[in-house]
Order: C-alpha cells, then structure tokens, then sequence
C-alpha cells in the first residue's frame, strides 16, 4: 500500500490499459442498471468501460483521486479487499484485475467470501491473478515498484478456492500481461454458501451441502429447526448464534460442505457430486491443516468414503487430518437426542485439541 501511495502517477505512466474488451465483455454481462464494482482500481484505467452506476475501491488514496480524474462519475471508496464494506447483495457485477494477487494465500479463500456475500446471485466476476507457483515480497523485486507482496496461482487450485467460495467457474484462460502473465477466471456468483475458512483452524465443520433456505440467508443451518448453533453454543465452541465470520475470526471454527449446491433436500444430489465435493473437500483440509474436520451428517460420508461408517472418530483421518463424524443437527433427525449431538460436537472438539 506504501508503495502505492507513493509512487501512484509513476505506476500509472508505466502501465497502459491493455484490458478495455475484457471490462466491456463483463459490462455487458451485468444486468442493465446494476450497480457494478472495480475492486482495487489502481488508476481508474478500466472504469470508463465497466458500466455505470460504478464504485471503485482500493486501499491506496493516491490512487483514488487518480480514478476520479480518469471517470468523474464513479463512486469512490478507499476499503481493504479483506474487509469490504458493503451490504450483502450490494452488486451486479465485480471487476478484479491485478488486485487480489496481493492477498496471502490462504486468505484469500475469506476474502473472496466476503466478495460472495457483496454481490447478488448469479452476478459476473472477472477476476485477473498472476500465474505461478510463487508467494511473498521477493516476487517483485526485479520489477520496477519493488517491496510489493504477490501470491501466484495455478487454475485447479484457483478453481477450487473460488468454488469454496460460493463462485461457478465459466472459464479460466491465461493472459500475458505488462509485467507478468495472469491468470483470468470468469466467474458468477452461485446460490449457495462461501465457506468461512483459514489460516490456524482449529476445527472444520464440513456439512453436507447448503439447503436453498441457508443459502438465501448466507448462514449455514440457517433454518430454525436446525440445532447446528444451539449445540455449537450449548458446547461453547462459538460464542455468537448463526455467525460464521466470528465463528472463523474468534473461535478459529471454520465451515464448508461437501457439495456447494444447494438444494432443497439432500435426495436431490448425485453420487458423482458426493465424489467430486469429497475430493474438494480433501484438498481444503490438506491445504489448511485444521486440527481436526468434522462431518455433520452421517449421508455425505457414507455416499462417498464408507457406506458403514458409524459416528465418532474415523479410521485413517481425511486429508492428514483427524476426522469426526457426527448425526445430522437437522430437525428432521428427531431421533438423536439434543444431548448426544452436544457429546458428539465436543468428542470433535477434543480431537481438534490433541
């Protein structure tokens, strides 16, 4: 951000604007009037093409009052990636070019959680990321702005963080830029639920997927009947009722589910889904190393890792982690007890803590 608040109209007089069929492809994706967002907008290059009514968001002031010289009419705000300040189902449409490249690896699957709850369902996404293997500030140093921090991605593992995210990837291409070559996802905003996950987990509660009901309300177990949070309370694993930010932030409880797709009951899914949200699933969890995952529901792991499985602790783990699976918290599961779900969630608990 230094870098940038310094040297703004120098890195705008090196760069050029290279990406004007790309912004005007996504404006024309987004619904007629709907408000659109350029995240991280350096200097404005690409706001006269995104459609109006428009807001532009970077971290750096400097580069703020460039946009407005560049497109007058576009609403500004300087705002974290990490941290956007907008209601949910704010917009119709997201332009990131070359701004998310700056968030760490493994936030960046909250970050774009956050991006999720901003926009509104099936809303576009154009996102632009540097291609590679590599993290960290010593990236940028044979360049021209050094002391930039950059993390590269590679497209299976960009997919899976932005399927996790609550995103349907329409197209991953590859792009060669002024600098560096990019990495460009196309995107839209699925009816379904961001998972809430990072760094330092202590437990991952991985549920079977999202029910149209949670889905449309953006918490998991959303629906009253669902003991999920009465449990998750009751054993003081959170301290605040549906809120999986604070869940992940405060308590490092961290949420996922098998499938992204969310239905209106689990009949609804495919064996080729279970198979494909576990292998999912498995990456996460080998990526993120929580201390421990747990299943809620016994369906999801029956249907794609063992049709005789039993609640508790599993044999083998998931992921190189150890693994818990416990009865469903639905309603519709009357017959376990809302004392032995308790015992259940801090048996997982426990494993989490070694």
């Amino acid at each position: 951000m230094q870098v940038y608040e310094e040297r703004a109209a120098e890195w705008r007089a090196g760069r050029s604007r290279g990406h004007i069929s790309n912004a005007r492809r996504l404006a024309s994706a987004i619904a007629s009037g709907a408000l659109r967002i350029d995240l991280g907008c350096d200097p404005g290059f690409h706001a006269p093409f995104l459609g109006r009514p428009l807001v532009a968001i970077d971290a750096a002031r400097a580069m703020l009052e460039l946009t407005r010289a560049e497109s007058p009419s576009t609403l500004l705000v300087q705002a974290d990636l990490e941290a956007l300040p907008f209601r949910d189902r704010s917009f119709g449409g997201a332009w990131a070019r070359a701004s998310y490249l700056h968030v760490a690896r493994t936030r960046l699957p909250l970050a774009l959680a956050r991006l999720h709850w901003a926009m509104r369902p099936g809303a576009p996404l154009a996102l632009f990321v540097r291609l590679g293997d590599g993290e960290g500030a010593a990236l940028s140093e044979d360049g021209d702005f050094p002391g930039r921090f950059f993390t590269e991605w590679r497209a299976p593992a960009l997919g899976d963080v932005l399927v996790g995210a609550g995103f349907t990837v329409d197209e991953m291409t590859e792009d060669r830029g002024h600098k560096a070559e990019f990495l460009v996802a196309r995107a839209r905003r699925a009816r379904t639920l961001p998972d809430t996950v990072g760094p330092g987990m202590k437990l991952l509660v991985c549920g079977l997927n999202p029910s149209v009901y949670a889905a449309d309300r953006g918490v998991g177990y959303a629906r009253p009947g669902n003991r999920f949070w009465p449990v998750a309370l009751a054993t003081a694993l959170v301290t605040r009722d549906r809120d999986p930010l604070h869940a992940l932030v405060a308590h490092g409880i961290g949420m996922t589910d098998l499938v992204k797709r969310a239905t209106h009951g689990a009949a609804e899914l495919t064996t080729g889904e279970y198979q494909g949200g576990i292998g999912r699933a498995e990456r996460l969890v080998g990526w993120l190393r929580p201390g421990a995952v747990c299943f809620v529901g016994l369906a999801g792991w029956r249907a794609a890792v063992n049709p005789s499985a039993k609640p508790g602790v599993q044999p083998g783990g998931f992921g190189g982690v150890p693994a818990y699976v416990m009865p469903s918290t639905s309603g519709a599961n009357a017959r376990t007890p809302m004392g032995d779900l308790v015992k259940h969630l801090r048996a997982a608990d426990a494993l989490a803590r070694g």
